[in-house]
């Protein structure tokens, strides 16, 4: 059997590390919003050098609060993507603002700057950019659109942890840049986490203010805010897997040059030849994909879809008033995405049989 992700094996090869930091946060009594949390807020905003990373609680507060800080709230419009996680969508929407759902790149699975333009109203106020996969958005073009229309550009880099633009950090070319640290993520935490990072002093100063209770000094409120911190015991943890980010990704990049190099039958995924991928999902794209699942998993190969059904399609999201049909590339992607195992653990062996079986498949589906 080939699972589709395994978290123990990362966990077995920084075991030792983890297991001594997490005793030296426990060792220090103090538990939030302490020494760990300040130190893992300098030190993953030193790796993107960017003057500012602010720890909550996870990714979908990250997102939230990013446009919080920003100003967006009740009845402004933020356009993003229906091909993503819910949680982009429900942090939107936790600001009082109303999503906007605009249709992805055909090949790069991103926000698509044409239909971002076509989605801009009076009301529109800001853009989040899922970089999803592992891979990034057009950042060029919704940089340009967003000064073009004085909107807000937020980075949603849930997946794409040490991604490069062009050389740059994601998070770090938008106004805020939000990440969730969700144990499956390229640098996961143990439980939820999340972190903004930006370079605007005045942005930063409202994100601390805005994650603990809108408070500026002990028991002093300012603004109203919310409880969103994270733990000492996770800012702990990242620590250790911030250290051993670029190395991790690079096996990642090594898995997925693996299956580029001996996949076929299949449609295999674009990466933008100016950027880093760090390919946080392997997803191809097969006409009968549902088929090909089916008869994988006989064969004792784990897969997923991320994301068998769009937002806009969603029971939960009908009121948005985006019936089926109304973003083809997204309903397309939808009907032929299958993610493959990569996973810190996977060997090559296991990647090559991957290929071997699809390669046997092929015609079958």
């Amino acid at each position: 059997m080939i699972p589709f992700n395994q978290l123990k094996p990362l966990h077995d090869l920084l075991a030792d590390e983890i297991n001594a930091a997490l005793l030296r946060a426990a060792d220090s009594g103090w538990y939030i919003l302490g020494p760990e949390v300040e130190a893992f807020e300098r030190e993953f905003a030193a790796y993107h050098g960017v003057s500012h990373a602010v720890g909550v609680a996870n990714g979908t507060d990250a997102i939230e609060l990013a446009l919080r800080a920003g100003g967006v709230g009740a009845g402004d419009e933020v356009i993003t993507v229906a091909h993503t996680a819910l949680a982009t969508v429900a942090a939107i929407e936790a600001t009082g603002a109303v999503p906007i759902l605009a249709d992805i790149d055909a090949d790069i699975f991103t926000l698509c700057p044409d239909a971002a333009r076509a989605a801009i109203t009076p009301r529109t106020v800001a853009i989040v950019a899922v970089h999803l996969y592992g891979g990034t958005a057009d950042l060029d073009a919704l940089v340009e659109l967003a000064q073009a229309h004085d909107l807000l550009l937020i980075e949603d880099c849930a997946q794409a942890h040490g991604a490069l633009y062009k050389g740059r950090p994601v998070g770090t070319i938008g106004r805020l840049g939000a990440f969730s640290f969700y144990p499956t993520k390229n640098m996961g935490a143990y439980g939820d986490g999340g972190a903004v990072i930006t370079d605007d002093d005045a942005l930063a100063d409202r994100l601390r203010k805005l994650r603990n209770y809108g408070q500026s000094s002990r028991y002093r409120h300012h603004s109203r805010g919310t409880n969103s911190r994270l733990d000492e015991l996770q800012a702990a943890i990242l620590r250790v897997k911030l250290a051993h980010l670029d190395g991790l990704n690079g096996r990642r990049r090594a898995i997925a040059a693996l299956y580029d190099a001996n996949l076929t039958g299949v449609r295999k995924p674009s990466a933008r030849a100016d950027c880093q991928h760090v390919y946080h999902l392997y997803v191809i794209r097969a006409a009968q994909r549902d088929q090909l699942m089916k008869d994988l998993q006989e064969r004792g190969i784990g897969t997923l879809i991320h994301y068998p059904v769009p937002v806009h399609l969603q029971e939960s999201h009908r009121d948005l008033g985006l019936g089926e049909g109304s973003l083809p590339q997204t309903e397309r992607a939808a009907r032929e995405i299958l993610s493959l195992p990569l996973y810190i653990g996977l060997s090559d062996d296991d990647a090559l049989r991957v290929c071997e079986v699809i390669g046997q498949l092929r015609g079958s589906f």
